[in-house]
């Protein structure tokens, strides 16, 4: 629904597009890896792993990746039933069953939004009660089609080999140690993000998660 595109635009298309007019009103490109920035000095040094380059000001906008569990059949079945953006796949799971881990405003938004596509919502939380703001515990408590399971983790994540995806689930109860399976089609994992921030560390203010402080009116 991009305007000026009447027979719709993909967003590969569409940056190449961005990239293009860049291009023609005089902007460089460098592609590569940065391996070392210097901001102690100005002009700021990048260098990357076959040249440097220089700048008097350098936007830092590296992004976040979603954090995982680390279990091994989290990594295995990741796009075959496993996933870590809502958003991104939640309309695969039109009625069917899917579990959301985590407990912080990610899983929560990203449990009611699934409720869209999903027949239930299971969400899974480590502790009794949630870290997410208030207004949206609300709105996820009133939900119907959403179901809580407290003091929990995600043991394993259990799925078919051909064609390979999710069948199930293994919990368990941090408090009891006892372990029990469910059946699902999904599996988000919603624990937070990583600010990709670690060229800057010790460079510029950072919050104790990693992601750079920004102040109003600041050079």
């Amino acid at each position: 629904n991009y305007p000026g595109f009447p027979e719709g635009v993909t967003g590969p298309e569409m940056m190449e597009l961005f990239h293009k007019q860049a291009e023609r009103f005089g902007t460089g490109f460098h592609s590569g890896d940065a391996a070392r920035i210097d901001l102690s000095t100005r002009p700021f040094t990048v260098e990357l792993h076959d040249r440097t380059l220089r700048a008097a000001t350098l936007v830092v906008a590296t992004g976040a990746s979603a954090k995982l569990l680390g279990i091994e059949s989290e990594k295995r079945l990741m796009g075959y039933g496993v996933s870590a953006c809502a958003t991104c796949d939640g309309f695969f799971y039109k009625d069917k069953d899917v579990i959301v881990v985590g407990g912080g405003n990610t899983a929560v938004e990203e449990a009611i939004f699934l409720t869209k596509f999903a027949r239930k919502v299971t969400v899974v939380h480590r502790r009794d009660a949630f870290r997410a703001e208030k207004i949206l515990q609300d709105r996820l408590f009133k939900n119907p089609k959403i179901e809580v399971i407290w003091d929990s983790v995600l043991e394993d994540v259990t799925g078919a080999e051909n064609p390979l995806k999710v069948s199930g689930v293994k919990l368990k109860n941090v408090k009891t140690g006892a372990i029990t399976q469910r059946k699902v089609d999904g599996v988000f994992i919603a624990i937070g993000h990583q600010p990709a921030s670690e060229l800057f560390a010790g460079q510029v203010k950072m919050k104790p998660s990693g992601y750079v402080v920004t102040e109003g009116h600041s050079t």
